[in-house]
């Protein structure tokens, strides 16, 4: 009876030790700017836009302001709803330059995204009409693009849907899709399921691991039953894809993992995250960053360890 009691301690012992190792979470505030949707990481700066925010905001690895890249020139610190370009996605391309892209769900003025090289200042905006055109001929109803992200030859979009249209969408198109629009290659699979009844988790952001080949996803609800119109806040999670290289000619893609942000921290409470990026991948871990737009003016960044598997 002695041994047997032995082995069973022995057995709680292990199984506690393989236990999944805790998530750690820090927060920065970013009381002065407003709406960040969109972050992105490299060489030690991060790089984060917001939808309604008259500048790209600079900030070290300690995640200091120190600079900033002006896109727009108007008066108040958040351009009017009605004619800002909503810029959500943000990618670094392979010769090391911003794609910003607009969400796409108001024509003319979110039809469009920005080139820019971070090292010279040097912007250039791009024209997306064409190819949010084919998207809606795609079978996505309504073109509201949330995330961006560079994948190994591959450009890969998210589009959110919402309660009226509670459908979200990944398009896989080719680097430098913007230079031939007409006839680009372009392929869309749902993404994700919806399993509670009374809100719909809208793909808010992405980013991707090129060490693991895995997507990782921001997914938040929003009250609201349109593309345009902001709602309450509801929770916010990570979802993971693994091998979606292996996926991109998939019809539906659901994520291998997922993690409730609001479980894991209180603090993700109240804030609806908007984007993801990958600061460092160590120790069997993603070191990510989150951008939270809480619709108030201001912006709120999580820093997160989260085991690769």
């Amino acid at each position: 009876m002695r041994n047997l009691f032995l082995i069973l301690f022995t057995l709680l012992i292990v199984s506690g030790c393989k236990k999944e190792k805790k998530i750690s979470v820090e927060v920065k505030e970013l009381p002065n700017y407003p709406s960040a949707s969109g972050i992105e990481y490299l060489n030690g700066q991060v790089y984060i836009v917001g939808d309604d925010a008259n500048r790209l905001l600079v900030l070290d690895s300690n995640l200091i302001a120190i600079d900033s890249i002006t896109l727009y020139a108007f008066i108040e610190k958040r351009i009017p709803k009605n004619v800002k370009a909503d810029l959500e996605g943000i990618s670094f391309t392979p010769d090391k330059k911003l794609l910003i892209a607009g969400s796409g769900s108001l024509a003319p003025y979110r039809n469009i995204a920005w080139m820019v090289d971070p090292v010279t200042k040097q912007k250039d905006i791009l024209l997306l009409d064409t190819f949010y055109q084919r998207l809606k001929q795609n079978g996505i109803n309504e073109v509201n693009i949330e995330g961006i992200a560079s994948m190994s030859g591959w450009i890969v979009l998210s589009n959110r849907g919402n309660k009226g249209y509670p459908k979200n969408h990944l398009i896989f198109t080719e680097m430098n899709f913007w230079k031939r629009q007409p006839d680009v290659e372009i392929s869309v699979a749902l993404a994700g399921f919806n399993s509670d009844t009374s809100s719909f988790n809208g793909v808010s952001g992405m980013t991707y691991s090129a060490k693991t080949d895995a997507l990782i996803m921001t997914v938040s609800t929003e009250d609201t039953r349109n593309s345009l119109d902001d709602g309450a806040i509801g929770k916010s999670y990570l979802w993971i894809i693994k091998n979606i290289s292996s996926k991109r000619r998939w019809k539906a893609i659901n994520p291998d993992k997922i993690i409730d942000l609001d479980e894991t921290d209180a603090r993700f409470k109240g804030h609806k995250i908007e984007s993801v990026c990958i600061m460092k991948e160590k120790d069997r871990s993603y070191h990510l960053l989150l951008a939270a737009d809480n619709d108030n003016g201001s912006s709120t960044l999580f820093k997160l360890v989260v085991p690769m598997k």
